[in-house]
């Protein structure tokens, strides 16, 4: 067994304790179990454990008669298809990739799988998952005066944003010297400043706004948000390529 799964493999025959510290060690919240013969016969999580405790089972046990058996296992030879499959169940966190004769050469977690396909890596079943920045998957809600603001996507070739605009909220006039920007409107109306050039916007609405082209987003109504998706395209995404020219919360 590969040395780098260590921590993520234990015994069908190992304690319950045992198990749940290399659970907690190695922070996925889970282990693969395997036989005496190093095949994998089912997996570990943490809510496993929880539920056995709440039916008096002790930790001194061993996982027997706790672990999964019926867990979803790929082989390595079924390809990345049979893995994005499984993950449509909203219940698989993890899956364990094994070889013809059911031992373990790789684990591949959601989150992993989320951050290859969003940063366009090109990758089959043996890859090292682990070494991905899981990170890009998991952004923030970034609050502004004018509403607020969600990254869903990041990579080096482009950016997404959910940008929602609270009533009578205005983004600052602003341009950008290393990326264009492509809005949609999802939902609510407003006026798009391009230039000098003054647009209504409604659900439905696109509007590209060039490199270096001065705009500015204004909600209009008095009482429903004005929702877009953004797409940037350039060689840098930084909050720090804003130049303003405007705004009317005073942060020029």
């Amino acid at each position: 067994m590969e040395k780098k799964f260590e921590d993520f493999i234990v015994s069908d025959q190992t304690k319950t304790i045992e198990a749940l510290i290399k659970i907690n060690n190695n922070k996925q919240g889970f282990v693969i179990v395997i036989d005496k013969d190093d095949k994998v016969v089912g997996v570990l999580t943490d809510g496993d454990v929880r539920r056995s405790i709440i039916k008096e089972h002790s930790l001194n046990d061993n996982i027997s008669s706790i672990f999964t058996r019926d867990a979803v296992i790929i082989s390595i030879s079924d390809g990345f298809e049979a893995v994005i499959e499984s993950f449509k169940k909203q219940s698989i966190k993890f899956i364990p990739i094994v070889d013809d004769q059911s031992k373990l050469v790789n684990i591949i977690t959601k989150g992993q799988m989320h951050a290859l396909l969003l940063q366009d890596i090109q990758a089959d079943l043996s890859y090292d998952f682990f070494s991905l920045d899981t990170n890009v998957v998991d952004h923030e809600i970034y609050l502004r005066p004018w509403g607020y603001y969600k990254t869903t996507v990041l990579n080096d070739y482009f950016q997404t944003k959910i940008i929602s605009v609270k009533p009578q909220g205005q983004l600052s006039l602003q341009s950008h010297n290393h990326r264009e920007e492509h809005w949609i409107v999802a939902h609510g109306e407003g006026l798009v400043q391009l230039d000098k050039s003054i647009i209504k916007v409604r659900c439905g609405s696109n509007i590209f706004i060039p490199l270096g082209c001065k705009h500015r987003l204004t909600n209009i109504s008095d009482n429903e948000s004005l929702i877009i998706t953004e797409v940037q395209i350039g060689d840098y995404f930084g909050e720090d390529d804003i130049i303003r020219y405007e705004d009317i919360y005073g942060r020029c």
